[in-house]
């Protein structure tokens, strides 16, 4: 009979204990992974037996593809305006719910609500209010003599009228975390800052916002890699209309793989996705935690 060392129990029963885990992501994670990057070198289409082997001629097509590069631009163009105003209101709604009063609680459910609204949901809400002509959005700008905006019709308003759903629906998800970061700042430190003078903005600036590094880091980085898998509100909202003015990259996906039915093509955007996320992710964990102050 084989005697085990304690060592050796113990690394057979944390490996026990992790095997049901790591048996889902290798099936639903790095197996689509692994299956995409194979596929994002074949021409495979609906209808075809087998992949046939084609190198990166996917990715010279798409490099080649001015409707590719439209929706890169849609792509970063949305994020950049979704992540900022996101990390700002979530704050200031967090400095907000921090302080005591009776309505603290209530305040904290109303902003939280549209957190669990589901986006689908959330965008059906939105398109109603963004409606032409008949919509909230276009009655307000009738009555102070703006006349139909029709947002969602227009190339130019489109993706920022998304924006403000988007940041709407996420406002509340930022505000926990900031509110959780900001309630495990000792009481002791924001005293000491205020006997030395420190009030208000120089509190905020010198105090608070360096001990909000690592929520500042983490929430950033799962915003911004959300951005860039958001599909759900585009098909409600828009379906990429108008003229591909609001296809972002996840949709894009989308249609090439089950629209065009062009599995090869769908598999190298699926595979530029993953760099982008990568990208985005590593090096503001690599880099930025560096500088962060952990409490």
């Amino acid at each position: 009979m084989i005697r085990l060392s304690r060592k050796m129990k113990n690394n057979l029963t944390a490996w026990g204990l992790m095997l049901p885990a790591l048996s889902f992501i290798l099936l639903f994670t790095v197996f689509p992974i692994i299956r995409s990057i194979y596929l994002s070198v074949m021409d495979f289409r609906f209808g075809m037996a087998e992949p046939r082997f084609i190198g990166l001629g996917n990715y010279v097509r798409l490099f080649h593809s001015d409707l590719f590069w439209k929706v890169m631009g849609n792509t970063l163009f949305f994020a950049l305006i979704t992540l900022v105003p996101a990390l700002l209101i979530g704050l200031g709604l967090a400095l907000i719910v921090n302080k005591k009063s009776k309505i603290t609680g209530t305040l904290r459910t109303i902003y939280f609500y549209p957190v669990i609204l589901p986006m689908v949901a959330a965008a059906s809400i939105w398109m109603f209010i963004y409606m032409a002509n008949n919509g909230l959005w276009d009655q307000i700008a009738r009555f102070i003599h703006m006349g139909p905006t029709d947002v969602l019709s227009r190339q130019e308003s489109v993706l920022p009228a998304l924006a403000v759903m988007y940041v709407w629906k996420e406002a509340g998800y930022v505000m926990i975390f900031f509110l959780s970061g900001l309630q495990s700042i000792s009481p002791d430190i924001l005293e000491s800052a205020r006997l030395d003078g420190a009030t208000g903005w120089k509190l905020f600036r010198h105090i608070l916002f360096p001990l909000l590094g690592p929520t500042f880091l983490f929430i950033s980085t799962v915003e911004l890699t959300n951005v860039f898998k958001l599909v759900d509100h585009i098909i409600i909202m828009t379906e990429g209309a108008p003229n591909n003015a609001s296809t972002m990259l996840l949709y894009y996906i989308y249609q090439t793989g089950f629209t065009h039915f062009d599995y090869g093509l769908s598999s190298a955007l699926t595979v530029i996705l993953l760099v982008m996320l990568l990208v985005v992710a590593l090096p503001r964990f690599i880099a930025q935690d560096k500088k962060t102050y952990y409490n």
